[in-house]
């Protein structure tokens, strides 16, 4: 085989990156604590302290940090951008994931030596706009949208020397990452400047005599009835009135759950495999690892039987969204 599949974890915060560590991760990526990530929430990312923590944890077991500076940058923001790039050079994290090309720009003529990750953000669907960056900036991998098939990551592989990182396991969007527009119209704040879908400022839970509302910036986006759990309001994944019926007009809560395309994956020259879920718990971040770390290893032992465990798939549905899974884009029987 190839060089072994990397397991890339999420870390939120300082235990989850020791979670993520501990339980097998090869690779944890998190954010500062301002608007330069894309999971700009309070109580959640690292300064620069817990961030040399974190740094000094992961290198002593030999695993790699990744700091996520994906969101976008505006004229009169700019130099906080830069600072984070500077920042993030100066306390020696092993890459830096950006969506920006005058990021990318800044980084590549600041700090050469530092690793330079094309983020999901950047919304690259096929491997002449992954060359483009490889070309202008030197990027040497690239995390794809959640939106291709797993025969077109195949295509996209065979046609670029960049390392390819796809998602493996979390929650789903049913946009093409980068272009979300759907909670900056609710709330007008842009999650990809802002670094927040659906932000905490806009968001209501109510107790009425019909059950609990949730609503963003005023709008009503989802009602439980009394002992239903309630989720948080995310215009995409509200259960509307369309035609006389109440469902979930746009898309139903479920995760991604990719481990039976492990061989697949790994066969077609996939680089790493990446778990959604920044802002989840460190108990989340322990169990999502754990189960991957073995289905990995499981499959690189014997890639021709292998075959999720029924005890992994349980394990994962206990906290995937609705406590469902889904294959997503990466399997359409249709094309």
């Amino acid at each position: 085989m190839s060089a072994p599949i990397e397991l890339v974890c999420p870390a939120g915060s300082l235990p989850a990156l020791k979670a993520a560590v501990d339980h097998g991760a090869d690779c944890v990526y998190l954010g500062f604590r301002d608007d330069t990530n894309a999971r700009n929430f309070n109580g959640l990312n690292f300064d620069d302290t817990a961030l040399a923590e974190g740094l000094r944890y992961a290198h002593a077991r030999d695993r790699k940090v990744f700091l996520a500076l994906n969101t976008y940058p505006q004229p009169d923001n700019w130099t906080r951008w830069t600072g984070a790039v500077d920042r993030a050079a100066k306390a020696g994290v092993d890459a830096i994931i950006l969506a920006d090309p005058g990021l990318m720009g800044y980084a590549r003529r600041s700090h050469p030596q530092l690793r330079l990750h094309l983020s999901v953000q950047g919304s690259a669907t096929n491997y002449e706009a992954i060359n483009f960056y490889r070309e202008r900036f030197a990027i040497q991998r690239a995390v794809l949208p959640r939106v291709l098939s797993l025969a077109q990551v195949e295509q996209v592989i065979a046609n670029t020397d960049v390392e390819i990182e796809v998602f493996g396991f979390g929650g789903l969007c049913v946009m093409v990452e980068g272009r979300c527009s759907l909670s900056a119209y609710a709330t007008g704040t842009s999650p990809n400047c802002q670094g927040a879908c659906s932000p905490a400022k806009s968001v209501r839970w109510e107790q009425t005599k019909d059950g609990m509302n949730t609503r963003l910036n005023g709008i009503l986006i989802d009602r439980y009835a009394d002992g239903e759990r309630a989720g948080y309001p995310t215009l995409c994944k509200g259960r509307f009135a369309v035609d006389d019926a109440t469902y979930y007009a746009i898309e139903e809560p479920t995760s991604l759950n990719t481990l039976e395309l492990l061989p697949q994956m790994i066969d077609i020259g996939v680089r790493a495999v990446k778990i959604e879920g920044r802002q989840r718990s460190p108990i989340y971040v322990a169990q999502v690892t754990q189960v991957w770390r073995e289905a990995i290893d499981a499959c690189r032992r014997d890639p021709q039987h292998y075959k999720p465990l029924p005890a992994w798939m349980a394990e994962l549905n206990k906290v995937s969204e609705g406590q469902s899974h889904t294959l997503g884009a990466y399997y359409r029987p249709w094309k």
